[in-house]
């Protein structure tokens, strides 16, 4: 074969084989290849008959950061309904849950803690009964991100008629009217209730005049997600109640002391006292009944009587039946040192009213047990012609010391 000839026969190879990898290489336009299109159709078909129609959301979304605390956690299901789901904090702990009637939904049956992350695995099923799985994370709000806020009265308590609704933040709230907007507080009586902001942190809400007896008053928390300051929100979505008794306003007059407990507009009892000495006067006003203590310490050190100022210092460790009427420490007591002459007759007091009483706090009989054993938190008491000026409204619960329309100027809303 001459060279002109083995190079044609060459040439005519190379594009043989060329054609035949091409073919192989693309398969497309021939037989062959389209029968591998119908095999794979075929695989595909098969894949989706076994995949579930049900599809599973997991809310908060995976990988959220400050999630609500509050009813914000839940799976729900559409074309199928669920068969399992699980959520654990990071320390392992299930998280107890319930699921609809109908398992279209599952949510936590407990509040979530704060700062915590959580995880959730979740199966459903189809109406073939094909399963579907869903997983996902969250992060609740941490405290440094949130706020609460701490109320009293608590709930299902009974109260006197001056107790109003006092709120205290963890934190300086900043946007007033936003969670004020998120505070209600309505009575059975239909009294029209305001709220007043003594500063950043508390916030006390009451009637005009004091509760009718007998009512109830109802406190809603709708604070959730409110915002109270940049990067801070609520966490709170809670509602709370609490019962009126009957309506006992006690009246001290400094001048004759002489105290005359009322309820319900009567005189029930006249009671002998002995209010601040001259140099000691007792705040005037009306004050509300914080605290009840059969018996406490009384240390003046803690409120600035010492030997060293000259106003004379106390420490009584065992004062029976104390009533606080204020935060800055007036108190009506039992008075054990006192002679039966003082009371009635003079006033002798760092500020405080006493009333006869026997020391230990067990003699039913002496006026100072009576008047305790009559008494609850949230009762008045009104304090007259001492000399002194008027109890600050910020000074425990005594916000009745400011008339309605300086107490309405005070709202936020």
């Amino acid at each position: 074969m001459t060279d002109s000839k083995r190079r044609k026969g060459l040439l005519a190879a190379s594009a043989l084989l060329g054609g035949v990898l091409v073919l192989s290489a693309c398969s497309d336009g021939n037989a062959d290849a389209s029968g591998s299109d119908s095999s794979q159709a075929k695989v595909d078909e098969a894949a989706a008959q076994k995949t579930s129609a049900a599809q599973i959301t997991i809310t908060p979304k995976d990988g959220s950061s400050n999630a609500s605390i509050n009813n914000s956690a839940s799976v729900t299901v559409s074309k199928g309904t669920l068969t399992d789901v699980t959520m654990t904090s990071a320390d392992g702990k299930t998280v107890s849950g319930a699921l609809s009637p109908d398992k279209k939904t599952w949510k936590p049956s407990t509040q979530l803690e704060r700062s915590t992350t959580y995880k959730v695995a979740a199966a459903a099923k189809d109406s073939k009964g094909r399963v579907a799985h869903e997983n996902g994370s969250f992060t609740t709000v941490s405290p440094a991100n949130s706020f609460i806020g701490n109320f009293t009265p608590d709930d299902g308590s009974t109260v006197g008629v001056g107790m109003p609704v006092s709120i205290n933040f963890d934190k300086a709230i900043t946007n007033k009217a936003a969670v004020q907007k998120g505070i209600t507080v309505t009575s059975s009586s239909g009294q029209e209730v305001a709220c007043h902001w003594f500063n950043a942190n508390r916030m006390d809400c009451r009637p005009e005049h004091y509760w009718q007896e007998n009512s109830t008053v109802t406190l809603k928390l709708a604070l959730d997600g409110v915002e109270g300051a940049p990067g801070v929100q609520g966490v709170q979505q809670k509602t709370v109640t609490f019962h009126i008794a009957r309506n006992q306003v006690s009246y001290v007059d400094a001048k004759s002391k002489q105290m005359r407990v009322t309820q319900d507009g009567k005189v029930v009892k006249t009671i002998p006292i002995s209010a601040g000495s001259p140099e000691h006067k007792t705040y005037q006003g009306q004050m509300v009944m914080a605290e009840k203590f059969k018996e406490t310490r009384m240390n003046g050190a803690t409120v600035g009587f010492t030997d060293d100022d000259g106003k004379g210092e106390y420490d009584i460790k065992d004062v029976p039946h104390a009533i606080r009427l204020t935060s800055s420490g007036t108190f009506i007591h039992g008075n054990y040192w006192g002679g039966p002459g003082v009371f009635g007759n003079v006033n002798t007091s760092h500020g405080c009213v006493g009333l006869q009483d026997k020391k230990g706090a067990k003699d039913p009989s002496t006026p100072a047990a009576w008047f305790f054993n009559h008494s609850m938190v949230g009762d008045v008491v009104v304090v007259s012609h001492t000399g002194d000026k008027t109890v600050s409204p910020d000074n425990g619960f005594n916000g009745w010391n400011m008339d309605w329309a300086q107490w309405k100027a005070g709202s936020a809303v």
